[in-house]
């Protein structure tokens, strides 16, 4: 059984969407297959896209002296 895409890792995920690409770009698929794998594609788009949100506002943060999170101002 396929793991959920919340549960797998980013390279995981996006090594899944690249396969399906490879799959559509070759023309090869069925046609509902082939919508059914661009659904799944945009699905698995969208949860990289969170994932990468979520890193780059984590990377934006810096943690003070007493713990608490701040929001890094370059200086």
């Amino acid at each position: 059984m396929a793991k959920a895409i919340e549960t797998v890792t980013f390279e995981e995920n996006l090594g899944a969407l690249e396969d399906i690409v490879k799959r559509l770009e070759n023309g090869d698929v069925p046609l509902e297959e082939a919508i059914a794998e661009f659904q799944k594609g945009m699905k698995l788009s969208k949860a990289l896209q969170n994932t990468l949100k979520a890193a780059e506002e984590t990377l934006v943060k810096v943690m003070a002296d007493n713990g608490t999170e701040q929001d890094f101002d370059g200086q």
